[in-house]
Order: C-alpha cells, then structure tokens, then sequence
C-alpha cells in the first residue's frame, strides 16, 4: 500500500511535513505532483509550495533528479522501500489547495500528495499526526482508525480516490443528519457565536433528499454511503469544489443562519444565506452531474496537463440551473425569490457584450485560459458557460414542456441511466434530447450552445406565464461601463464594454473619473443630475498620473449596450393552460 504521513509540522510557519512509503519501487521511479485539481480548471502549479525533497531506500540515498516543474525520478535498487519526505507551505484559504495556521488545517490530495506513477490503481493511504489537542478531523475518506489525540488513518481504493476526499482539520462545529436514509456530516469552521447550526442542517437535509429524489425516485438512495460538507467561513469569500462523497465550501460568516432570541419568529433568509443554500446545492447536485456522469475527455485525469472539454456548459451550466431550482423544489425559497435569482442569471448574459462573441461550447474549452484569468476585457470577449448553460438548460426545459409530455428532468435521468453514471458525450446529449422530446434538438444546440445568437427565453417564458420586463437602465449600463465607486477614492473605471457611448468616448479600464462638465463627482450617480441625453459632456478623467479631457455624448436607453435589469414576474392573470405549465415546471412535475 502507498501510504503517506502528514504531520501539522509548523502551524505559524504554515507548513505540512509529508513522508511518502513506496513498497517495493521502480528501478527508476517517478513522482509528480498534480498541477491542478479536477473541477477547478487552471493550471495551478502546486509545486511551487513543495521543498526539501529527500529520499531514502533503507540505509542508502538513491541519486534524485528533477525531470520539469513538478516531476521528480529517484533511481532505487532492489525491493527495498522508498521513503521520500517533503514540506508543503499551506497558506491558500481557498476550497482548491491546502491551508495551516494555529486555528484550522485544511488539505486537498492534489496539494499534499506525491503521486508515485506507475501504481496509481494501487490502495492508498492517510495517516495524520501532530493533531492539536482539542482539534478534529472532518473527511469523508474512509477511515481505518483513529486515536484520542485526533491521530487517524483513512484509506482509499486509488489515487484518484485518494485525492478526491479534502480534509478538514480544527476545532469546528459539527452536525449531522440522514437523507434518504445517507448519513451525512457538516463541519463548519470559523463561525459566529450566533451561527444556528440547527438550521443550517435541516435546510441541508432539505436540499439532499430532494435531489436524491430528483436522481432516484422517492424511495431511491444515493450512490455513496456518507457524505462530508466542510465548510471555512471568513469576512469575505463565497466558493466551492466538489468530490465524490465530499464539498469544501467557503462562505462569508454574516451568511451563516442566526440563532433568534426565544420566543421571536424566525428572520426570513438573507439574500447571502440564500446565496449559501445555492452553493450547498449546486455542489452537492455535482455529485452526480460531474464526478459520475462526466465529460467523455475526463474518463481519466491526467494530472499532469490541462484537461480540454466543450461540455462544461452542460455539466457546470445545467447545474447552474439546477441549484435555485432545487431549493424552490425543497421550500427553502419561494416562487417569486426563484424567479428574482433566475431574472438575475439572466441579466448578467443580457449585459455581456462577449455572448454575441464565443459560444459556451467555446467558452467551455477556453477555461483553462479565460474563465480563470478574467480581465478588463472579458465582458466583450467571452460569455460564462456557468451563466450562459443556466439559460440554455432552461431554454430546452421550457420548450421540452412546452412540446411533449417530458422535460429536462427526464433528459438528466435518461443520461444517469444509459450511461450508468459514467463518462457522456455531447452525442449522448442529443440522444437523451431525442428519446424524451421525440425529436432531434440538433437544431437547438447549435445554435444555442455552439452559436451565440441570443436565446429565445422571453417568448418561452410567456408561454409559462412568466413576463419578461426591463427595469430602467442603470447609467452605467447605458454609459457601457462598470466601475467601483466610495466618497473617498471617487469613481474608478474597472471594464469598458464593446460598442458603449464609454468606449466610443475613449475611457479605459484604470481611468479615475474626476468631474463631469468641470462638476466634481464621487459617485457616478452624481453625474445623472450632469448628463442629458444626445447631449455632449466633458469627462475630467485621471490616468497614469495624466489629467484628461473627454468628449462624452450621452446615449439614448434604446441604443445603450445594456437595456436594464432583466426583471421576471409571475403573470397575475394567466391562462388556465400556462399556469398549469408553470406549476408543473417550478414544481418538478
């Protein structure tokens, strides 16, 4: 069995001591640590944390050479085991890589672990040492015993297992229920003393049971016998990773439900703690959607390179669909909250230049390279496949309704079944489109995921007793610009959009506003009382230590580059026969 031991070597250094057992190596044995980890896709280069690399095969130090940035080869004689031992500096807060400080321990395998090629199908494992007294172990790799002092082994079947299960070590609040008869666990680091624990798994409890209802029928069970959330909350911050039986979330503290005082009703959820619960269920819906039933192109990892695929749309976009929709499913939120949030997705699209530029097929091949590495110019360059396939998913829901007795639901499930939760193809798509709406979407999907011609929603939306309506439009949105914006630091230009009276005026990312027709302004609302439309203004901007002049005419709302807020609105009155449509679409039947 490889196994590893990772010591908590340093907590005010942020350092992981880890000593790897290789059993009977090769001749010329090669070890590489992953430059990235599956479902966050950029090469992240977690090598550049590792140091002091050193090897022994029992009384001997066998010749090390590094071969790249994250491979190394040690030449062994006979069976005799190789040890190689290592520091990891961990000091990224982030749910991608590793973390250690004196108050919270925090791990991925991708970060920590060597991978020993060549017997990768091989049984792994984890043995923790120099646990801090009071702290605890949160994980849901397997474990193989663990002592008081917090000291554990945990095992797996492989290394693609082996770094497929975080970790989660300190003195967190920990909570547990069952779903569908699943155990499963909540560790949540860093709370408030106000943080109702109680809540946020009944909420939980919730969101599992209805969407393993939603894979497997009321009484179907799910395809892993426990599962861990762990959850860091911090000031600031909002993300998560999925895994097998696993999620690392982060999350902001004031987002976390608060316990009432006795007596009070219970506050209505926060638009954050709402926010909170989508990320809960979009990770966990990941469980099916992404680590079992995957891209074709990620049947098997390769750690070493990026991992191309178009179907990120589908796999991160439908479960962008999904996550609200599922919390409307469970009662968490209501109808008129879901269709804010969708009406929000929405928007966002409406207002990127850069979806009449690259498909989502594209943007889903070009993550590693753009989603990853946003700038001041990816509004007009590219479209998120998160947001974009969120409304592709709900084009197709909408016209499978509106043309047969199917819908999405139908097509997911049709995939988990003939695929038996393994890797699918776009062509498997298209079948399971076929098999439930009885005929070919191949027209659909090229226009809507591998063209960028805008998606048809509004009229889709009417038919389900929806309205589609444009909230005036912002003056940045009419300007074509965003900005940051305090009484103190003023007004500062952060993306200029294609096509906008801002780019047209010469503005740049960077630019400080200054004043408007020689009138100082802080907030960019201040200008509103300055502008008139069709009418010239002079921009007093600041740029590389350069004060300038420019010439602004001020758009009309019909010919800005965003038309306002996309608001959707339940229609009051609706016919008999798109009500009933509604209802079956937000109910899940």
């Amino acid at each position: 069995m490889i196994s590893y031991r990772i010591e908590l070597a340093d907590l005010h250094a942020h350092l992981f001591r880890v000593t790897l057992t290789v059993p009977k190596p090769a001749a010329a044995q090669q070890l590489s640590l992953p430059v990235w980890i599956p479902g966050s896709y950029l090469v992240r280069e977690f090598a550049r944390h590792l140091s002091g690399l050193k090897v022994r095969q029992g009384t001997r130090e066998p010749a090390l050479s590094q071969l790249d940035k994250a491979t190394w080869q040690v030449d062994c004689a006979g069976a005799t085991s190789l040890t190689v031992s290592y520091l990891v500096y961990a000091f990224d807060t982030s749910v991608r890589a590793a973390f250690l400080d004196a108050g919270r321990g925090f791990f991925n395998g991708t970060s920590v672990c060597l991978r020993v090629h060549g017997r990768e199908h091989e049984a792994h494992a984890i043995e923790l040492r120099s646990v801090p007294r009071g702290w605890q172990v949160a994980t849901a790799m397997r474990a193989a015993g663990e002592d008081a002092a917090g000291r554990g082994r945990y095992v797996a079947a492989d290394y693609d297992e082996l770094v497929d299960h975080p970790f989660e070590l300190g003195p967190f609040w920990r909570g547990s229920f069952k779903a569908a008869g699943v155990a499963h666990t909540f560790a949540v680091a860093g709370a408030l003393p106000d943080f109702d624990g109680e809540r946020l798994l009944a909420d939980t409890r919730r969101i599992c049971e209805a969407q393993i209802a939603f894979w497997h029928g009321p009484r179907g069970r799910a395809p892993f016998d426990h599962y861990a959330f762990l959850l860091n909350t911090a000031e600031d911050g909002h993300g998560g990773l999925e895994h097998r039986a696993s999620t690392a979330l982060l999350a902001a503290r004031r987002d976390l439900p608060r316990l009432t005082l006795a007596g009070s009703a219970a506050a209505e959820r926060s638009d954050g703690e709402v926010g909170l619960l989508g990320l809960i269920s979009h990770e966990y819906f990941h469980t099916w959607n992404v680590k079992r039933m995957r891209p074709a192109e990620f049947a098997r990892c390769d750690y070493t390179r990026e991992n191309y695929t178009e179907l990120l749309w589908f796999f991160e976009g439908f479960t962008s669909y999904y996550d609200d929709l599922l919390l409307l499913r469970s009662g968490l939120i209501d109808e008129a909250r879901y269709l804010r949030l969708l009406a929000r997705t929405a928007s966002g699209v409406w207002a990127t230049p850069g979806a009449q530029v690259q498909s989502v097929a594209q943007s889903s091949f070009d993550a590693w390279v753009k989603y990853y590495r946003q700038d001041e110019n990816t509004p007009n360059a590219t479209v998120s496949y998160y947001t974009k396939g969120a409304l592709v998913a709900l084009a197709l829901d909408l016209t499978l309704r509106s043309e047969s007795s199917g819908s999405l639901d139908d097509v997911m499930r049709q995939l988990w079944r003939t695929s038996a939760g393994g890797p699918i193809s776009e062509a498997d798509i298209a079948a399971a489109l076929q098999a439930i709406g009885g005929r070919s979407y191949a027209f659909e999907l090229a226009q809507w995921v591998h063209g960028t011609e805008a998606l048809p929603l509004q009229d889709r939306l009417a038919h389900f007793a929806v309205d589609w309506q444009h909230a005036p439009a912002t003056l940045a949105q009419r300007l074509g610009l965003r900005a940051s914006e305090s009484a103190l630091t003023g007004v500062r230009i952060t993306q200029v959009l294609r096509g906008g009276a801002a780019e047209q005026a010469g503005l740049s990312a960077g630019d400080d506003l200054l004043a408007v027709d020689g009138w100082r302004v802080r907030r960019l609302d201040d200008a509103l009382r300055l502008l008139k439309s069709g009418m010239p203004a002079a921009l007093l901007v600041a740029r590389d230590q350069r004060v300038l002049t420019l010439n602004l005419t001020v758009p009309d709302l019909a010919l800005s580059v965003a038309a306002g807020t996309v608001t959707l609105i339940a229609a009051l009155k609706p016919a008999k026969a798109s009500l009933a449509l509604r209802q079956a679409w937000l109910n899940g039947r």
